[in-house]
């Protein structure tokens, strides 16, 4: 039997020092970091498969979206 494939959401933002970081919102501790965007997309893939072990699909929380506030 194969396994229901999960859809993750990445917020990814670029640190002072360039850096990528990505924060998988739906997992508790769940983030990673890569200096191009594809090692940062491999790393974060592997964050979540660790988190999953960790945690267990049943776990993860729903993701509603991102809203940006100007004040």
């Amino acid at each position: 039997m194969t396994e229901k494939a999960q859809e993750f959401y990445v917020l990814i933002e670029r640190d002072e020092d360039g850096y990528y970081v990505g924060e998988v919102p739906q997992l508790n501790a769940c983030y990673s970091q890569g200096e191009i965007l594809g090692e940062l997309l491999d790393n974060i893939r592997e964050v979540i498969a660790l988190c999953l072990e960790d945690e267990g699909p049943e776990s993860s929380s729903e993701f509603v979206g991102i809203q940006k506030i100007v004040i």
